[in-house]
C-alpha cells in the first residue's frame, strides 16, 4: 500500500507523504512519490504538483526504522527522488510545516520553488548522528541561504524556525493561513506568470574570499568538537559546495558520508541515538498500557536533591507541595530554587514573570496532611532504610488511592521500601542524579510488585519532565551506583600500587571522561561513599576496598565542601589542586601494606576502571538487573560523564573485542597486588567472548 497519497485539485496534483508519526523516507513512500510524480507527468490536465506531508511534520528525513536493511537503501534511494523532483516537467511546490529534517529538507531542496508555514522547524541534523547530510543537503543549502548560516546549521544539526529565512531563497512564500490553500495558490501563480523550473543546483555560492572563511571555520571545529570527525567533514563538504561544480560537490559529499559511517564516533553516537528509542520499550509492559495521570506531586525533603526534583515538576507544569519538617529547612530550600531560576534569567533563559509563576507553584508546608491529593510523591530524605520507613508508613496512611509513591533512593531495596506499606503495587524507585534539575538520567527502580501501570506512567512522566528514564531491576546498587562501585574500588587499587588521584584522573579525562573518579568524589562528597562503605563492610565483609578512601575521610576531607578531599581546594574555587598531605598519606599506606610503587600507564588504568564497569554490567545483565545493554551505555552517557564518542562501556567492550576485554583482565588478575577474583569474567561476558560475540548483538 502506498504511503504517498495522490489527488487532483483541478489542474494541481498533490502528493502527500503518510508514514507517521513524521513521514520517515521509507522505501514505501519513496516509490509513493516517484510513482505520484510520474502519474502527475502524464495528466495533461495537471498544470504542477505540491508535494506536502500529513500529520505532524513535512518530513523528518530517514525512517529509522529502515536502518542498517536492505530498504534503506533500495531504488528509489533519496537521491533518484531528488533527481526525479529536479526533472519533472511541471513545476514542484514543497508545502513545508511542522518538520523539515535530513532527508526532508534535502527532499524539498529538490523541489523548484518551496512554501512554508512559520514555525516550522528545518535543520539537517545529521552531525548529531556523527554523519553528514548525503543527499545533497551540504550542496543545495549554501545555495539558497547565507554561506555561514548553513555552515552553521550543517555543523550544529539545531533546527531553526522558518520564519528565520525571511530574505533568503529558500522559501518562495512564508504562508499564514491554510497552508495547502495557499501552496495550490501558490502553484497556481507559478504557472500564470510562467516562472519555469528553476533548480537549486543552478545557483552559485556567493560569499567573498569563501577559502579563507572555511579554514576558519576548521581551525574552529576542530578546537570545539576534536574528537568528532563528521564537523571537520561538514566544512569539508560545504567547502566543495562553495568551490567546486554541484556534480563534483555531490560527489565529494557522498564520499565523506560513507567514510564517517564507518568512524568509530558515529557508530558510538548511533548507538545512543537507538539506545534512546529503545530505553522507553518495556517487553512485558505493552506500548498502550493506561496510564496515572498526573495533575499534581509532592516531594519530602527540600535539600539539594528535594528542590532539584520540585523544579523537574515545576518546570513541566506541574504544581508541587514541598515537605520539610523544621521551617528553616523549608525557607532554605525555597530560597535556593528561587535562586537557580533568577540565575537562570540572568542569563536570558527565563523572564522575572517567568520565576515568579514556576515560584507559586511550588507549595511549601511542615504537614504531610497537605500532600494527601498528590498524584505522585517521591521521597528524597537521607539515604537510611529506618528513615525511609518512617516516611512510606506515614505515605501509605496519608496519601490517596492510587497515588504513587516513589523514593528516590540511590543504592537502597525498593522491595523493602515497599514493604513499609500496604500498597507495594504503587511503590516505585525514581532515582534522579544531582543537580535533580539538570542532569538528563532518571533511573525507574520496578520494584518485584511495582504494577506495569506505575511502572507505563513512571516513564511516560521521565519524558515529560525531560529525562531519559532507564529502567532497572532491584538490587544494591541498581546499574549505575553498581557498576560505579567496582570502578571507584579498582581506582583505590591503583593508589595502592603507586598510582596517584591526579595521575587518574587524568588518564581517565584523556580518554573523554568529563571527570575521574578521585575528582568526582570530592565533587560529590567522600563522606557519601564512607557512609556505603560502612554499610558494606556489615552486609557484605567479603568486599575488599583500598584503605585510603576511608583515611580520607576519617581526616575530615570530604571533598570540595570541606575545602578538601582528594585534593585542596581554595576558597570559591572549584579547582582541584594536588596536595602533599595526600601524597604523603599514600605513601605511609603503602608501607603499611608491603606494597612497592611501581609505574602505571594511562592505558592499564583506563582499561582497568573501564573494564571494572564492563565486567559488572554483564553480570548486571545476566541478572535481569539491566533489560538491554544499550540501556547500561544509555546509563553511563546521561548520568556518570562516560564520553559520547565511545557510546558507553558495553559498547567500547564490543569495539575493543570481548576476547580482547578478557584477555586484558586475565592480565590484570596477574598482577601481584590483585584480587583475582575481582577480574573473574562475570559468565555472560566469558560466554559472549568464546562465541566471539558483543553484548550489542
Amino acid at each position: 500500500m502506498t504511503q504517498a497519497r495522490y489527488f487532483q485539485h483541478g489542474d494541481i496534483a498533490v502528493i502527500t507523504m503518510e508514514n507517521p508519526p513524521v513521514n520517515g523516507l521509507g522505501f514505501e513512500l519513496r516509490k509513493g512519490i516517484v510513482d505520484g510524480l510520474r502519474r502527475a507527468q502524464a495528466e495533461a490536465s495537471v498544470k504542477a504538483i505540491v508535494l506536502t506531508g500529513a500529520g505532524k511534520a513535512f518530513s523528518g528525513g530517514a525512517d529509522i526504522r529502515e536502518f542498517n536493511t536492505p530498504s534503506a537503501l533500495a531504488e528509489p534511494n533519496l537521491l533518484t527522488v531528488i533527481r526525479e523532483l529536479e526533472r519533472s516537467t511541471k513545476p514542484v511546490v514543497a508545502a513545508i510545516h511542522s518538520i523539515a529534517m535530513g532527508g526532508g529538507l534535502e527532499l524539498a531542496l529538490g523541489c523548484h520553488y518551496r512554501v512554508a508555514a512559520p514555525g516550522a522547524q528545518i535543520a539537517l541534523p545529521e552531525v548529531k548522528l556523527g554523519l553528514l547530510p548525503g543527499a545533497g543537503g551540504t550542496q543545495r543549502l549554501p545555495r539558497v541561504v547565507p554561506l555561514e548560516l548553513a555552515l552553521n546549521m550543517i555543523v550544529g544539526g539545531n533546527p531553526v524556525k522558518s520564519e528565520k529565512f525571511a530574505g533568503t531563497d529558500l522559501f518562495d512564500e512564508m504562508i499564514d493561513g491554510d497552508l495547502m490553500e495557499g501552496a495550490i495558490a501558490f502553484a497556481r501563480k507559478v504557472v500564470a506568470e510562467n516562472r519555469g523550473l528553476p533548480k537549486v543546483r543552478d545557483r552559485k555560492v556567493d560569499y567573498p574570499d569563501a577559502e579563507a572563511f572555511l579554514q576558519y571555520a576548521r581551525n574552529t571545529v576542530a578546537a570545539v568538537a576534536p574528537q568528532f570527525p563528521a564537523p571537520r567533514r561538514c566544512v569539508d563538504a560545504v567547502a566543495a559546495a562553495a568551490l567546486k561544480p554541484i556534480d563534483e560537490g555531490l560527489k565529494t559529499e557522498f564520499s565523506y558520508l560513507l567514510e564517517l559511517i564507518q568512524t568509530p564516533e558515529s557508530q558510538a553516537l548511533r548507538h545512543a541515538f537507538f539506545a534512546e528509542r529503545a530505553a522507553s520499550k518495556i517487553p512485558d509492559v505493552p506500548a498502550d498500557t493506561p496510564v496515572r495521570p498526573i495533575e499534581t506531586a509532592a516531594v519530602i525533603g527540600a535539600g539539594t536533591m528535594g528542590g532539584g526534583i520540585a523544579m523537574n515538576f515545576v518546570n513541566a507544569g506541574i504544581p508541587v507541595f514541598l515537605l520539610e519538617t523544621k521551617q528553616e529547612a523549608l525557607e532554605k530550600g525555597l530560597a535556593t530554587i528561587r535562586r537557580n531560576y533568577e540565575n537562570s534569567a540572568k542569563k536570558g533563559r527565563m523572564t522575572a514573570e517567568a520565576v515568579e509563576k514556576r515560584m507559586a507553584m511550588v507549595h511549601p508546608t511542615l504537614s504531610y496532611d497537605d500532600l494527601k491529593d498528590a498524584d505522585i510523591v517521591v521521597e528524597a530524605v537521607f539515604e537510611d532504610m529506618n528513615v525511609k520507613k518512617v516516611v512510606f508508613q506515614t505515605l501509605d496512611k496519608m496519601m490517596k488511592k492510587g497515588a504513587i509513591l516513589a523514593t528516590n533512593t540511590s543504592t537502597l531495596d525498593v522491595d523493602q521500601i515497599a514493604a513499609f506499606t500496604r500498597r507495594p503495587q504503587d511503590v516505585i524507585g525514581t532515582h534522579f542524579f544531582s543537580p535533580a534539575n539538570v542532569m538528563k538520567l532518571l533511573e525507574v527502580v520496578r520494584g518485584a510488585k511495582t504494577a506495569k501501570d506505575v511502572l507505563a506512567t513512571t516513564m511516560a512522566l521521565s519524558k515529560r519532565i525531560r529525562k531519559t528514564g532507564v529502567v532497572s531491576g532491584v538490587c544494591d546498587g541498581f546499574i549505575g551506583n553498581r557498576m560505579i562501585a567496582q570502578y571507584t574500588r579498582q581506582a583505590g587499587f591503583m593508589l595502592d600500587e603507586g598510582a596517584t588521584p591526579a595521575q587518574v584522573d587524568r588518564a581517565v579525562e584523556r580518554f573523554g571522561f568529563a571527570m575521574g573518579p578521585f575528582r568526582m568524589s570530592d565533587l560529590a562528597g567522600n563522606d557519601v561513599g564512607w557512609y556505603i562503605r560502612k554499610r558494606h563492610y556489615v552486609e557484605n565483609p567479603e568486599i575488599k576496598y583500598s584503605a585510603t578512601a576511608d583515611r580520607i575521610c576519617e581526616l575530615g576531607r570530604f571533598g570540595q565542601k570541606t575545602g578538601a578531599g582528594w585534593y585542596r581546594y581554595e576558597a570559591g574555587s572549584r579547582k582541584a589542586i594536588p596536595d602533599p598531605i595526600v601524597d604523603e598519606l599514600l605513601a605511609r599506606h603503602r608501607e603499611e601494606i608491603g606494597a612497592k610503587p611501581r609505574k602505571i600507564s594511562d592505558q592499564e588504568i583506563v582499561h582497568r576502571l573501564v573494564f571494572a564497569l564492563v565486567n559488572e554490567g554483564a553480570q548486571i545483565l545476566d541478572e535481569g538487573i539491566a533489560l538491554r545493554a544499550s540501556d547500561i551505555d544509555l546509563i553511563y552517557l546521561t548520568g556518570y560523564g562516560f564520553p559520547l564518542h565511545r557510546g558507553g562501556p558495553m559498547l567500547y567492550a564490543d569495539m575493543v573485542g570481548l576476547y580482547n576485554v578478557v584477555g586484558e583482565m586475565e592480565r590484570f588478575a596477574a598482577n601481584p597486588m590483585a584480587d583475582p577474583g575481582f577480574w573473574k569474567p562475570a559468565p555472560l561476558l566469558a560466554r559472549l567472548a568464546a562465541e566471539n560475540k558483543g553484548f550489542n548483538g
